[in-house]
């Protein structure tokens, strides 16, 4: 599945707007085709979007469902990602309100909802349904490191933490990438990837004994048919909770890697520093090389997000960035991803 092209679609995004939970709908703002006619979120109504978010797209923040409804949506899109991916208390009442108006649901959490007796006795057109987008595809099998194999460049986004711009690099790479006439594919990894791809497969939702081969099954494929493919990252190897950047490392056995990093930050939490990111570069090019046993795989630039500084700062620190690790950088949303796309071709 994928959002339709021709369903209007409602934002579900309180608290989002502003603070750190909302990288779904603002994701899904900045780059999905489909009509997004409102946005909910109790705590920014009747602002700009633009405004508050840089997004050039004008949809109106409204404070609840009901006040979102004179926009006449088809489809809600629950478009926070917080921490334990768990379905705050508060959302309950407007996603049954959204079915009794006979509404579909999109659900990126990891709380599923569409086998809820409660809400399924909601839906009342045979057109509506609940979509979990994390949910484990059939017939899995681990992975044999067959990707290397392929003749494609492989270009995997890791981080010094989460929800740092590992989806936006990837995505602004393979835009890029099509504007220079290559055949380029972006492979989702994560529940807003897909809902804006419609395939990939939701990697946090998978057992881990077989996240790597779900990852290599995609490589293979969509592997011959493309030039390059852009793999969305998930996670950080300096993350104490994360267990999906190295399924996603070995199962698409990559031919570069892009560093990105938010600009300023030097804890992953409190009590878990960022070491230099000359020294993460190193990390992550030995991870991926298994120490010989797998290729080389060099971090080819550094994707910095700038988003919280204003140009002039964004400009200076991207600077410093390239003159700590040696190798280009840039803010991939501000200014375009030629200078990493150019970076990938001369590895």
């Amino acid at each position: 599945m994928r959002l339709a092209l021709n369903q209007r679609i409602v934002i579900l995004l309180h608290g989002g707007i502003q603070g750190t939970v909302g990288k779904t709908g603002l994701s899904l703002l900045r780059y999905s085709e489909a009509p997004i006619v409102a946005v909910i979120d109790k705590e920014c109504p009747g602002k700009s979007l633009t405004e508050l978010t840089g997004i050039q797209r004008d949809v109106p923040i409204v404070a609840s469902f009901m006040e979102a409804m004179k926009f006449k949506p088809q489809v809600l899109v629950i478009g926070i990602a917080p921490n334990g991916g768990s379905l705050p208390d508060d959302y309950w009442h407007e996603l049954k309100d959204a079915l009794k108006a006979g509404m579909s649901i999109v659900n990126g959490l990891h709380t599923p909802l569409a086998n809820i007796p409660e809400l399924r006795s909601l839906l009342v057109k045979p057109e509506q349904v609940i979509w979990d987008v994390r949910k484990e595809p059939p017939n899995l099998g681990v992975a044999k490191a067959l990707a290397r194999n392929l003749g494609c460049r492989r270009v995997l986004t890791v981080g010094t933490d989460m929800a740092v711009g590992k989806m936006s690099t990837s995505l602004e790479l393979h835009h890029a990438s099509k504007l220079r006439g290559w055949r380029s594919k972006f492979l989702a990894t994560g529940q807003t990837g897909l809902m804006l791809e419609g395939d990939g497969v939701p990697l946090d939702a998978i057992r881990v004994d077989y996240a790597a081969g779900a990852v290599e099954a995609m490589m293979l494929r969509y592997g011959k048919n493309y030039d390059i493919l852009h793999i969305e990252g998930q996670g950080s190897l300096l993350h104490p909770a994360s267990t999906a950047t190295l399924p996603l490392i070995r199962g698409s056995q990559p031919t570069q890697m892009i560093l990105v990093h938010r600009a300023g930050q030097t804890e992953v939490m409190e009590g878990v520093p960022i070491p230099a990111l000359s020294e993460v570069i190193k990390m992550y090019e030995m991870v991926a090389s298994g120490a010989g046993a797998f290729a080389n795989v060099p971090i080819a630039a550094v994707a910095l997000n700038t988003g919280h500084l204003d140009e002039v700062t964004a400009k200076e620190e991207i600077l410093k960035v390239e003159d700590e690790t040696g190798l280009p950088c840039t803010d991939v949303i501000r200014f375009g991803a030629n200078k990493l796309l150019d970076a990938v071709m001369q590895n």
